[in-house]
Parts: C-alpha cells; sequence; structure tokens
C-alpha cells in the first residue's frame, strides 16, 4: 500500500461525525492497550516516517528517518534483547531528554510486560537514587549526559539495579544500538517470545511521580486501559493528521508528554526533537512544524516574541485593525486569517495550525491571539492520575478561559459547590489511575465509589462546558471569610510588560496573626529591562510595576487588591512542566523575610 493509500485510508477513518455531541468530532477506531495501537500503525502506516533523529557532527547535520514499519521492528529487537537479559516482568526506569531512544525504551517495556518508570531528567542525585529505590526499578535506561549520576547510584549500591543500559555509546555499558543488534540476532533465531507476548491492558504498566520533591511526591500507578482510553478520547475531539509534523517538546516524563507522543504514533503523524528551548524558533522553520504540543509558559513566550517583534516594526496597531476585519469576516465564514498574517505565520516556519497548551493554566488572551492569526489553539486540562486528559477545546468548543470540554469516556461533576456553583471537580472514567503505588490510605482519600477527587476548583456551564477557577490547595482564604484563586490574578499581573513570572499568596499578616495580606511575587523580564529601561534603578523598576498593580487594583473589587510587591532576583522555583513549586517559593519569601 502506498503512502497516499495509507493517508486515503486513515482519512476515511478520520472523516468529521456529523454527530450534536460536542465530544465527537472524527471517527476513531478505538483500541484496548498500546501494543494494539502500534501494531494497527505499523500497518496502516507501514511507510510513513515515524521519528526524526538528526546527527550533527561539527557544522555536518544528517537526518535518520524512522517509518512506522522500523519502529516496530526496533520495539521487537529491543524487546528480544530484553528478555533475553531476564528483564520480562521487570521494572525499567528511563531518564534522559526527548529522542528516539527513549521513545523505543518505554514502547518496548509496554509492548513486552515491563513497567516502565519515567524519571525527570532535572532530579538532583539524591532525589534520582530515592525514586529508583521507591520505584523498586530493577534496570535504568539512561541519556549519555547523566552517565556520572548513573555511576555514583551504580557504586553506592542501594538500588535494586542489576542492569545499566545507555541510549548511547559509552564504555562500559550496554547501548541501546548494541542491543538491537543482539536482539535481531535472537529473533533471526526463531525466538519469538517477546512478540507472542500478550499485554493485560489492566495491570500497572507505568509507574510515574509527579511533581514536586521526592519525599512528597506520589507515585502513580497507570494501566495500558487508561492510556489508551485517552488517546481514543482525544483522537475523537482533536483535528490531528496523518500528513502532520509534531515536534517533542514536552517533557516525556511526563505523562501529558508520553501520552501525546503515543496518541501521534496513532495518528500516524511525523515526530521530530527540539535542539532545545533556545531553538525554538529554528526547529520551527527547520522541520516545518505544523502541529505543536507545549506547557503555556512556552506557548506564551512564543506569542510574545512575536508580538513583540510586530511592535520593533511599529505594526501593531495595523495588526490590530487587521484583526478587527479577519474576524468581521469570520463570522461571514470568510476565514483570510492564513492569508492576512502569513508573514507572521511564516517566522514559525510558515506551516504551523494547530496548537494544544496543558500541563497548567493557560492566559486566554494568547490563546485568542494565535487563534486570531489564524493559528488554531486549544486547552486542555487533565492530572497525572487521569493519563492525563479529563477534558479539551475542540472545533466544536473554543471559549475563551474554559478547558473545553469532558472527553467522551470521561464523567465530570462538580461537588461542594459554593454560591457561584464553584467547587471541586470529579471525574470517572478509564483514564482514571489504579492508585498511588504503596499508598494505599492516599488512594481512598482521593478515589471514592469510583470517582477521584482532582483537587482543582471549577464549573460547569448549562453547555456542560467545564472551567477552572484555581487548586483547591492554592486558595486563599482571608479572615472575613472571602476567597481568592491566586491563579486568575496571576494571568493578569503576567500581562504587564516587564512581568516574567509571578505568584499571588496570602503573606501572614504581622498585626493580625489570623489574617494574611495579598501579596504577589515578580520575576522580572530581564531582556527587556536591558532594552527599554536600562537606565533605571531596581527601585524605579519597583514602582513602575507597582504603579500598574496599582492600576489593575482598580480592576477588583476591595478584598481582591494586591497590597504587597517582592521583586525576584531569581526565577521562581518551578516544575518541569513549569508550574510554579508554590510552598517551596513560599518557604524561600519567608526564610529571607526573617
Amino acid at each position: 500500500m502506498s503512502v497516499k493509500e495509507n493517508n486515503e485510508e486513515f482519512s476515511n477513518s478520520r472523516q468529521r461525525v456529523k454527530e450534536k455531541d460536542l465530544r465527537k468530532i472524527f471517527d476513531a477506531k478505538e483500541f484496548k492497550n498500546i501494543k494494539d495501537i502500534i501494531y494497527n500503525s505499523a500497518k496502516v502506516f507501514k511507510e510513513q516516517i515515524a521519528f526524526v533523529i538528526k546527527h550533527k557532527d561539527g557544522e555536518n547535520i544528517e537526518y535518520e528517518n524512522v517509518t512506522y514499519k522500523r519502529l516496530l521492528e526496533d520495539i521487537n529487537k529491543l524487546g528480544a534483547a530484553f528478555y533475553a537479559m531476564k528483564l520480562k516482568a521487570k521494572r525499567i526506569a528511563i531518564i534522559g531528554r526527548n529522542r528516539y531512544e527513549w521513545v523505543l525504551t518505554h514502547l518496548t517495556n509496554m509492548l513486552g510486560g515491563m513497567v516502565s518508570v519515567p524519571l525527570d531528567k532535572d532530579l538532583e542525585y539524591n532525589e534520582l537514587e530515592n525514586s529508583l529505590i521507591r520505584s523498586e526499578a530493577d534496570c535504568i535506561v539512561f541519556d549519555e549526559k547523566y552517565t556520572e549520576k548513573v555511576n555514583l547510584i551504580k557504586q553506592a549500591e542501594k538500588t535494586n539495579l542489576t542492569q545499566y543500559i545507555c541510549m548511547g555509546q559509552i564504555n562500559g555499558f550496554n547501548s541501546i544500538t548494541e542491543l538491537l543488534t543482539f536482539g535481531q540476532k535472537i529473533l533471526d533465531s526463531g525466538n519469538k517470545d517477546y512478540i507472542n507476548y500478550e499485554v493485560d491492558e489492566n495491570t500497572m504498566s507505568i509507574l510515574l511521580f509527579t511533581s514536586g520533591t521526592t519525599d512528597k511526591s506520589k507515585a502513580v500507578m497507570l494501566s495500558q486501559r487508561n492510556i489508551a482510553s485517552n488517546i481514543y478520547g482525544m483522537q475523537l475531539v482533536e483535528d490531528i493528521r496523518p500528513t502532520d509534523t509534531n515536534i517533542a517538546f514536552l517533557p516525556f516524563h511526563h505523562i501529558f508528554g508520553s501520552t501525546c507522543m503515543i496518541m501521534m504514533i496513532a495518528c500516524g503523524v511525523k515526530t521530530v526533537f527540539p535542539d532545545g528551548l533556545r531553538y525554538i524558533k529554528q526547529n520551527l522553520n527547520e522541520y516545518k512544524i505544523t502541529v505543536f504540543v507545549g506547557v503555556p509558559v512556552l506557548i506564551e513566550s512564543i506569542y510574545k516574541t512575536i508580538m513583540k517583534e510586530i511592535e520593533k516594526q511599529g505594526k501593531t496597531k495595523l495588526i490590530k485593525i487587521a484583526v478587527k476585519i479577519s474576524n468581521f469576516l469570520l463570522k461571514l465564514h470568510i476565514d483570510i486569517r492564513r492569508k492576512l498574517f502569513k508573514q507572521i505565520i511564516d517566522a514559525l516556519g510558515g506551516e504551523l495550525r494547530f496548537v494544544i497548551s496543558g500541563g497548567a493554566p493557560a492566559d486566554s488572551k494568547i490563546a485568542k491571539g494565535f487563534n486570531d492569526l489564524g493559528i488554531k489553539t486549544a486547552q486542555g486540562y487533565g492530572l497525572s492520575e487521569t493519563s492525563p486528559v479529563i477534558a479539551a477545546e475542540n472545533d466544536k468548543v473554543m471559549k475563551p478561559g474554559s478547558v473545553g470540554v469532558p472527553l467522551i469516556n470521561n464523567e465530570v461533576n462538580i461537588v461542594n459547590k459554593d454560591d457561584k456553583g464553584i467547587g471541586e471537580i470529579i471525574v470517572k472514567g478509564p483514564n482514571v489511575m489504579l492508585g498511588y503505588y504503596k499508598m494505599p490510605e492516599l488512594t481512598a482519600e482521593v478515589i471514592k465509589d469510583g470517582w477521584f477527587y482532582t483537587g482543582d476548583l471549577g464549573y460547569i456551564d448549562r453547555k456542560g462546558i467545564l472551567y477552572i477557577t484555581g487548586r483547591n490547595k492554592n486558595l486563599i482564604v482571608l479572615k472575613n471569610g472571602k476567597k481568592i484563586f491566586p491563579e486568575e490574578l496571576e494571568t493578569l499581573v503576567n500581562r504587564i510588560e516587564l512581568v516574567e513570572e509571578s505568584m499571588v499568596f496570602g503573606m501572614p499578616d504581622k498585626v493580625d496573626k489570623d489574617d494574611v495580606k495579598l501579596s504577589v511575587e515578580i520575576f522580572c523580564n530581564k531582556e527587556l529591562i536591558r532594552e527599554k529601561y536600562s537606565d533605571k534603578s531596581k527601585e524605579e523598576i519597583y514602582k513602575i510595576i507597582w504603579e500598574q498593580i496599582k492600576e489593575l487594583n482598580k480592576t477588583f473589587p476591595r478584598y481582591k487588591h494586591i497590597q504587597n510587591l517582592i521583586l525576584s532576583d531569581e526565577e521562581l522555583i518551578k516544575t518541569t512542566t513549569k508550574k510554579v513549586k508554590r510552598q517551596e517559593e513560599m518557604k524561600k519569601i519567608l526564610a529571607k523575610k526573617n
């Protein structure tokens, strides 16, 4: 079957459906486990490119294309080698940047009954060792960049590790390349044990640590049914095509990153790997990216870069007028956005058509900004415990400030509502985790009668659209009983020109110890200060921002007024998905205060 025929076959199965259900826009094939997804894609998209590997040797750059056929062959080779190394039914940890060998290891684990343990590459040595001990990992597959840490762990002998495998070529360790050769010989001998393994989609297949310090983080147990059901739900609503090129920017150790990666495989997409944050614009041009999945802070950064360039060229007013005209025409079903804003889209590679934001709350102004330019931007919502997506915007539901509608196989409810209808979001569905590893009491606290209590606050409107107002544990409660969602205020504070990032919190009041003073900590955009305010002292910068905070206060009821401003000299402490670690940041603020 030709590539063209493959695409036609897939397009037929992805036809838009005429149902009124907002949770089903496209047809999709439902699979019970990841093995079925991989085998289906290897058949349907056989000769299409699944992944592109970039090889750099000085100034020379070569691109290696991995077809869907080869992806499955590589999985089976590595799986045969793992079985020969007595790793069947064992736990295999993975640590490293996003790259083909990471994907290959993760999929090999899932197709052969090994438990995949994705680890954050930014963990300190002690945290990494602790994670390996807590997960009871038998093997670690690591990026060569982390050889020093792995050697220290090996020498300490505190873990269960018996096998150490390097993604690249390092003396003293088996490499993925060597194991692929070894696995091929096993398959050639007629041994099909790995290939014939039957997946149990209801048992633990992934053991994933949530964000936070390792002592406090929870290990989430996920099954292949969890992941496969979530991919199916997303395929029904998101317009991902086999002609798309996706850049894998979300870290794979985060469930949003790894689930999206498998969804791209399910859809026959070509996936490339970024060279790093500094090169994102270059990579968008280099690979002609059409689909981009990222965390809000990254998406906002790209948008702000575009707007900054427009401002430099003195075209801000012109673009605003053009947006008004194109939006008016859009109401008449005339879409000229991509032609009208071609120059801007060309700066992002010229092909970018779809941006998916997830992992943290996004500024609705940014999403609207991209949509105004003709780049469709959808926001999703979910947690590690829900594999991860609970709800998402789609072609039928694009409402600023919302996170769309629950996926078709999710049931969402709001409990313990206040007088405004805001309460805790709970969810039931096949994507809800098996539980927290070795934490039965904590599991029982969050899963009751099949419902997972998210800890997030929000409401559902009459159309069934979900809105997130904040995190229960982040809620600031004043002495007078008034409640403040810090995320709501942070979105507005972050729009102030000099603000790079912010955290709104309740500072303990010196006078009344039972109350808090609404405060904000801000880390400024240093590049912008150098460009426009290089002659200003820190005190003068403080005054400029404080005046804008006071203007912002005028738009809020009095109890929401920010009364205290702290300028930080360093970035706020964040997780790898760029969410501020509020408790750790608060400890830092209070330590300096005392």
